[in-house]
């Protein structure tokens, strides 16, 4: 038995000089060495932080001396401490060692036990202790995780309600398609054997001489925009169509059956550029997979390796995956700029404010977009912000690695940070759920567009001035803040100054500019513009070349201050505008294959699933990476696997939230729009 205890301990083994810096043992092993019952075959679980309910025997490589139990329960303790022989190991290092003791061990009582240790273990100084066994959490007793809990039931209950209840009128309505078929076969034939005459109720109620004869009745097939079916009665009724509340469309908004056929529809509106959803699509595969290898460096057992790949040109284009981010950027400032100039020119904004002065109208229109936006993302961001801080408390509890941020901490103190969209105003170290920076920096750009679109309509000038004072300040400012700093860009730590340039608003303002910009001339040009050859092969290289330089340009370079003060400043606003590039030609007919690439079809699910993909796959990286015994190894391979094991189940979760909270609001929101029409 004091075997097993000393298997389950970590201890040096290899690989320390090629970066393994986690000597974890096994919490797992050491959770089941004390059996509740020794003459059950099976061992029965005995530590809560374990999903497994029990374990055959030969796990621990049983022999008939391990069916004795030990004198006490086990308990497994993490200690942080710092390497310090500098003679024969290097640097100092630190290094987390698990260890298998009593569980009757207290904190301190480990500290004490190892500072006693003999002479060559005195080299440790331990610096922080922990243990995963003797933690209170409880999921039940968590507030968030009951709210959580709560939300889930309610959400599930309408779910089902609003798909049984669509299901019920796809049901009539296939009824009604059936009664239609067979009166037009009655109709068709010559001699029916019935004598019934056919009538259609869309012509009117047939007349009071045939009312004695033997009538079959066609029945209206159209079903509305609107989630309400004509005429859903079989019986014959009057020509008056029947209509669903607005309780009743707002319960349909929940189908799960309509809301996937939405999303996976394989057509796009016409106020959509269909390439717009590939360039999403592929930037958020290019986003899960920085985070996934941010996340395999922290917990790897040969951090090592990293140095060598980074020396690796290929690798520029993910240790450069920020630009991803910018494609987002410039995707929402094209978005809002395109779409709000067409629905203007439709003339749906101005029936919306008839009567009303021209600021008391900008008013309105600007209050409607910045409230239809925070109602449609905050309600997935919302619960996958509860998410984050069950699922982070439990893991700093229960897992043998620390957490990579402080979100168990962070996310009940400053959660309405979050909601209310101002968190990047605030430093790193308190940000909850920390790539939800992007979000607020995208909600502040929205905010910005929105007054500089409203004032365009009737002052595109003045309109014109402001973006370009914004685009100049931004640059200016990011300029400034590098140079100050002395940031060098490089892709050995491409998130360095990150509390100060890289999520901060002022500084990563181009390319949604960049984006409004391009949304206002292919508005204006209606996606017609022709150019000659010369042109488009002009574009297309300068786009390329733009683009491998932003992520390989600094392979192995080194720039002057002032020449990194540029380059920080202006690389976000120059990946833009090669971004711009590529829609605007694929969007006039310049695109060719690329073109065919990103307007693919198969991209668009994906593509509409890209916000709720964004916020939940950091989850998936945590989860995979906190709930193991034992670090990552990484290689060629396991790193294959492990992104496209991440990029499945993200997008699997991004599904389930969409469809549960994105999507039914996106309904509800186009229901209750004072714009919709209200006829049948």
């Amino acid at each position: 038995m004091p075997l097993l205890v000393d298997d389950s301990s970590g201890k040096y083994n290899q690989g320390y000089f090629w970066g393994n810096n986690y000597w974890t043992g096994s919490i797992t092993q050491c959770s089941f060495i004390y059996r509740k019952n020794t003459n059950n075959k099976n061992i029965t679980k005995i530590n809560k932080n374990t999903d497994l309910t029990y374990i055959n025997g030969n796990f621990l490589g049983a022999s008939e001396m391990m069916h004795e139990n030990p004198p006490f329960i086990p308990g497994f303790y993490m200690l942080k401490v710092l390497l310090n022989n500098t003679h024969t190991l290097g640097p100092p290092r630190t290094v987390l060692m698990g260890l298998c003791l009593p569980g009757s061990c207290q904190l301190n009582d480990v500290v004490e036990m190892t500072q006693k240790a003999e002479p060559p273990t005195k080299n440790f100084q331990v610096i922080g202790v922990r243990s995963p066994t003797l933690n209170n959490f409880s999921l039940w007793k968590d507030f968030t995780f009951q709210i959580l809990f709560s939300a889930t039931i309610i959400v599930t209950l309408l779910l089902i309600g609003g798909t049984g209840y669509d299901l019920v009128l796809r049901k009539r309505y296939a009824d009604k398609m059936r009664m239609k078929k067979y009166s037009k076969d009655l109709n068709s034939e010559s001699s029916s054997g019935l004598g019934c005459t056919t009538y259609d109720l869309t012509q009117g109620l047939p007349d009071k001489a045939n009312k004695a004869n033997c009538t079959a009745f066609g029945i209206p097939t159209g079903v509305n925009n609107n989630n309400s079916d004509e005429n859903l009665a079989i019986e014959p009724t009057p020509a008056d169509d029947e209509k669903l509340g607005v309780c009743a469309e707002l319960l349909l908004s929940f189908s799960v059956v309509t809301n996937f056929q939405a999303i996976c529809d394989k057509n796009v509106g016409n106020d959509t550029i269909p390439s717009i959803h590939g360039l999403r699509a592929i930037s958020m595969l290019w986003v899960i997979l920085g985070h996934t290898m941010i996340v395999v460096f922290k917990y790897s057992d040969n951090m090592e390796l990293r140095k060598v790949v980074e020396k690796e040109v290929l690798f520029q284009a993910i240790l450069n995956g920020a630009y991803s981010v910018d494609t987002f950027f410039f995707i929402s400032g094209f978005l809002v700029s395109y779409i709000y100039f067409r629905t203007n020119a439709k003339g749906k904004l101005e029936k919306l404010t008839q009567g009303v002065n021209e600021f008391t109208a900008g008013t309105y229109h600007f209050f409607g977009l910045v409230g239809y936006r925070f109602v449609r993302l905050t309600a997935p961001y919302l619960y996958v912000l509860g998410v984050v801080e069950v699922v982070m408390r439990y893991l700093e509890q229960n897992s043998v690695f620390e957490p990579p941020t402080q979100d168990h901490i962070n996310c009940p103190k400053y959660w309405w940070r979050n909601i209310m969209y101002v968190n990047t105003f605030f430093p790193v170290e308190q940000m909850c759920m920390l790539w939800s920076w992007y979000l607020a920096d995208d909600t502040q750009f929205y905010i910005i567009g929105a007054v500089i679109l409203i004032i365009a309509v009737r002052h595109f000038k003045f309109a014109a001035g402001m973006l370009t004072v914004f685009m100049v300040s931004s640059w200016a400012t990011t300029a400034y803040i590098a140079f100050s700093n002395n940031h060098m860009p490089n892709a050995d730590d491409p998130f360095a100054l990150f509390d100060k340039i890289y999520d901060k608003p002022w500084t990563r303002l181009g390319p949604y500019l960049v984006g409004m910009c391009v949304g206002w001339i292919l508005f204006k040009t209606n996606c017609k513009i022709k150019m000659s050859k010369l042109v488009v092969i002009s574009g297309w290289t300068a786009s390329v070349v733009m683009m491998l330089y932003l992520l390989f340009g600094l392979f192995n370079t080194t720039l002057t201050q002032l020449a990194a003060a540029a380059y920080s400043s202006l690389s976000h606003t120059a990946w833009a505008m090669s971004c711009a590039w590529v829609i605007i030609a694929c969007s006039t007919g310049h695109g060719g294959w690329v073109n065919n690439l990103l307007s693919a079809p198969l991209l668009y699910p994906f593509s509409r699933v890209t916000y709720c993909a964004y916020l939940v796959h950091p989850i998936v990286n945590r989860i995979y990476a906190m709930e193991s015994d034992s670090p990552i190894h990484m290689s060629p391979n396991s790193l294959t696997t492990l992104y496209l094991g991440q990029v499945v189940s993200s997008y699997v979760l991004a599904f389930l939230i969409s469809l549960s909270f994105e999507a039914p609001v996106v309904t509800m929101l186009r229901i209750l729009s004072p714009n919709r029409k209200r006829q049948i």
